[in-house]
């Protein structure tokens, strides 16, 4: 994965498009309304004068789209107004624009259907989003771009300041004449001061996300320790139930930023923010904190310590402590004696299972070595050590229930975690891969819900827990208690990838198409290269009949795994024989991409052919493997009561039974 210092941008000239009230819209509206918009969008001239000179990208969207011009900041504004007095022949067309000029990248076009990314094309549909039916909105940048021609001075009106997602606060111009436009202020901006005024929840005064700290070695390949540092401060202060603590996933996109500290706590939605610096030279190590009031930008403490490697528990433990005190959180006896812990005497074994943490957030693929040896190594210098073990244990059984390690590597995650429970009862990650062990290896609902108690107990700040419980109740059906807890995961962590990315996954088992829609959008939003997102969204739009859609999703997703044949082979067949065959040929070829893998002996999931079947329409194929999917203990086999994807196979009575021998042991409620 390239660095974000590896991608280029430029400046884009974005013009985002959507219809007003799209998802109240019949199926065949829909689709008629999209098709209608397109026919007149391609059809006016700026686009194609943009599109002669090859200096024209679209996105399409759900309900619309966006145009990326690279000519000049009037080109989006005359394709808007080209596009407006078209729309008064078709008053049933109610559609909303916003025009925006910023950052933008652009990946390779795949028949004027590449992906493009980037700040221009976010703020542009933010504003978008502040326009109702009619507006042509701009930022103020456009506005500031227009102001020097005297043909667009008359045709922009001051609309004030708009807070929108993520704290962004944006000042936009209502663009109208009496031809085109909407000259009614929106209804957001129908305020006496002609400006909204957004009411956000105020951040709990006991709250705190834990920045990455800067690494100040000489040595520059110890950044590892200097975010383990970081990493182990916030899981001692993420024991304290009287705090709320953002994850660490969560913190890292603030690393090498320049966003004030005040913006990014109202991103997280905290009050204190902890800035920090390691540097480590031989035996000795220099950490520097400070704690900050957010709302204030001041200082509420700040220390400097100078020790001895083997101390450095020792400072994480008061520095947790000190934090704890200027926050005024209460503490009981157990949360004292969690935040003062010493997992390990060894200082060799420590900076190992470090590195191997480093290595599992940053570089982890299944079947990368240095992760499972890291963590072997630290255990060999310290056998007591309980979170190294722990660190096996989730290498395993991560892998193990996604399928991607095979079902025999399960008995090794399940030694692996026992053993650190026996060292240390008290460790709160290890009830996360416990909980694994039992519901996907053993199958047992009661004991992995008590896993998942037990962790949040110990933890009540740990996302991943909160997160990983609502996947699991959502396979019972459970959907409003699974909805609950993923919500939960995501304050704690609310940039975290894979937690946006299952909160949209349940949305989908439990058929809130619209709602998953917007979650993986959102998703998207955050990360516009994340594949599994892509390929989710395209799931959820094949299922609201949104098949173009569909289609660029997934092709999105093939390119970005380094598929682009089976995405030019899957988007040429949409283009000549429409949507069915185009998800038959996909099946075929990934088919025969699943049969190349296992005639390599590599694993591949029971699981993964079935849903290549359905994709073929081979029906009868995907139902004799159905049994083999519902023994392999992975998280597929779970999904079968609520996965919308086996829709086709559920009025076979074969299904039905394959369901009812598929022994999950299960609460009474």
């Amino acid at each position: 994965m390239s660095s974000e210092a590896d991608v280029k941008f430029e400046i884009g000239h974005v013009l985002f498009i959507d219809i007003v009230g799209y998802s109240k819209l019949l199926i065949h509206e829909q689709l008629e309304y999209l098709e209608k918009l397109r026919e007149i969008v391609r059809a006016t001239e700026s686009f194609r004068a943009a599109q002669r000179e090859a200096k024209l990208t679209r996105l399409p969207t759900g309900d619309g789209g966006a145009l990326v011009f690279g000519t000049s900041p009037e080109a989006p504004v005359k394709c808007a107004m080209e596009i407006a007095r078209e729309l008064k022949k078709h008053p049933e067309l109610r559609v909303r624009m916003g025009i925006h000029s910023g950052p933008v990248k652009g990946v390779t076009d795949l028949s004027e259907q590449g992906n493009i990314a980037g700040a221009g094309i976010n703020i542009a549909q933010r504003v978008m989003d502040c326009g109702d039916a009619g507006h042509i909105l701009v930022s103020k940048r456009v506005a500031d771009d227009l102001e020097n021609y005297a043909q667009w001075r008359p045709l922009l009106h001051d609309l004030g300041t708009c807070e929108v997602k993520h704290g962004i606060s944006l000042a936009l111009f209502n663009l109208y004449s009496d031809e085109i436009g909407n000259p009614e202020p929106p209804k957001k901006f129908r305020t006496t001061e002609s400006k909204i005024e957004i009411v956000t929840p105020t951040a709990p005064q006991k709250s705190i996300a834990v920045l990455p700290f800067e690494n100040l070695s000489e040595d520059k390949a110890n950044v590892y320790f200097a975010d383990g540092i970081q990493e182990e401060i916030l899981t001692r202060l993420s024991r304290i139930r009287d705090l709320k603590v953002i994850s660490r996933t969560s913190t890292q996109r603030f690393k090498n930023t320049a966003e004030q500290i005040p913006d990014i706590a109202k991103q997280l939605g905290v009050a204190a923010i902890l800035e920090g610096s390691v540097r480590k030279a031989g035996d000795k190590v220099r950490v520097h904190v400070q704690l900050i009031d957010a709302e204030k930008d001041a200082h509420l403490w700040a220390e400097r310590y100078d020790r001895q490697l083997d101390d450095i528990f020792e400072v994480e433990s008061d520095i947790a402590g000190k934090i704890a005190e200027a926050l005024q959180a209460t503490l009981t006896g157990a949360e004292r004696r969690a935040i003062t812990g010493r997992p390990t005497k060894s200082t060799e074994a420590h900076e190992l299972y470090l590195k191997g943490r480093y290595h599992w957030r940053n570089f982890y693929a299944p079947g990368y070595e240095r992760v499972r040896e890291y963590f072997e190594q630290a255990v060999a210098l310290d056998a007591s050590y309980a979170p190294a073990y722990c660190g096996l244990s989730l290498y395993y059984a991560w892998a193990a229930a996604n399928a991607i390690f095979p079902p025999d590597v399960w008995p090794l995650a399940e030694e692996y975690v026992r053993k650190s429970l026996s060292l240390d009862d008290t460790w709160p990650e290890a009830y996360n891969s416990l909980a694994a062990v039992e519901v996907y290896y053993k199958r047992n609902w009661p004991a992995a819900e008590h896993a998942f108690q037990r962790g949040m107990e110990l933890d009540p700040n740990f996302g991943d827990l909160h997160s990983h419980y609502g996947m699991c109740l959502s396979y019972l059906g459970r959907f409003d208690e699974a909805i609950a807890q993923t919500e939960r995961a995501i304050q704690l962590d609310p940039f975290f990838p894979g937690t946006n990315l299952h909160y949209g996954t349940l949305l989908f088992f439990s058929r809130q198409y619209d709602r998953a829609a917007a979650q993986l959008a959102k998703t998207l939003d955050l990360y516009p290269d994340y594949a599994a997102a892509h390929e989710y969204f395209g799931d959820v739009c094949a299922k609201r009949g949104m098949s173009h859609e569909a289609i660029t999703h997934w092709c999105s997703a093939l390119n970005l795994n380094g598929r682009s044949e089976d995405a030019r082979v899957l988007e040429q067949t949409f283009k000549a024989a429409g949507f069915d065959a185009a998800v038959r040929t996909l099946g075929e070829r990934q088919l025969e991409e699943l049969d190349a893998k296992r005639a390599r002996g590599e694993y591949v999931a029971a699981a993964h052919y079935v849903f290549v079947h359905i994709k073929r329409g081979k029906l009868e194929d995907a139902l004799a493997l159905l049994p083999k999917m519902a023994e392999e203990p992975d998280w597929f086999a779970l999904q079968m009561r609520v996965n919308p994807i086996l829709g086709p196979l559920r009025s076979d009575p074969r299904f039905g039974e394959v369901l009812a021998a598929l022994t999950l042991k299960e609460t009474s409620k």
